[in-house]
């Protein structure tokens, strides 16, 4: 069976430090000796178990592994929990606009540092992972989502592949797309998704879309592989997350099944 393991580790200069590490190991992982490919993601706290999930339900990443086999590390870093923290932590750029939310202090790039410098470098002393771009990727839903996108563009040298699900991509959206305008990308893979259910209006929906699909478009200008993926029925939630867990891991590693 995959398991899963926590460690604490220290986050300055970000608040809320130590951080939980989440770490969930396939089931072949005890039995071998080789290097596992590795997928490190946003809100450790709501991928594995619906016990520690904010709203009672997680994406099921462990019980995914369990019925697939999948030879795939997943780390997960906890959120800031104090107040409104976790939007300063994953916001990377100066916000556009609120959308009635309350003013952001864009911490996302500490964030990213801490991510390749501190979290990273920790793991791969931890676990028999590869610390090579080729197999290591990021991962993470609305706000997660957008980090994922930042950090596939402005860390495109530590990472090859990304999943940004739900991203929360118009806080920051102009910015972004400049970003990957001015990046060169070597070889990567993206999948980026929206769901059906996630905006209270058709013109909402229309406007999600045509952002999702530009993004898109820009990045596949650039030489990335890419998913644009509309989930059908899809709204914002682990609940809905977890249905395409399956969609973007085969995509991102289809050697691995």
């Amino acid at each position: 069976m995959a398991r899963i393991e926590t460690f604490t580790l220290p986050c300055p200069p970000l608040s809320q430090s130590p951080r939980r590490i989440w770490v969930c190991l396939p089931d072949s992982y005890d039995r071998t000796k080789k290097k596992y490919d590795v997928l490190y993601m946003f809100d450790g706290h709501n991928l594995f178990s619906d016990e520690t999930a904010t709203y009672g339900k997680c994406w099921g990443l462990k019980d995914y592994l369990e019925k697939t086999h999948l030879d795939l590390v997943i780390i997960g870093q906890d959120c800031n929990h104090e107040g409104s923290k976790r939007m300063d932590e994953y916001c990377p750029l100066e916000p556009e606009a609120l959308y009635g939310h309350a003013p952001i202090i864009p911490e996302g790039e500490i964030t990213g540092q801490w991510f390749v410098n501190v979290l990273k470098k920790e793991c791969e002393k931890r676990y028999r992972i590869y610390h090579d771009r080729k197999h290591v990727g990021i991962a993470g839903s609305s706000m997660g989502g957008l980090m994922a996108e930042y950090f596939i563009t402005r860390f495109n040298k530590v990472y090859s592949k990304a999943a940004c699900v739900s991203p929360a991509h118009y806080f920051c959206y102009e910015q972004l797309k400049k970003m990957i305008g001015e990046t060169d990308f070597k070889e990567t893979s993206i999948y980026l998704d929206l769901g059906s259910e996630e905006r209270d209006s058709k013109t909402a929906l229309a406007h999600g879309i045509s952002t999702l699909l530009e993004l898109n478009h820009l990045y596949e200008r650039k030489g990335c592989h890419t998913y644009p993926y509309l989930v059908m029925n899809g709204t914002h939630s682990e609940a809905s997350w977890e249905t395409i867990v399956p969609v973007f891991l085969e995509f991102l590693w289809p050697e691995l099944y």
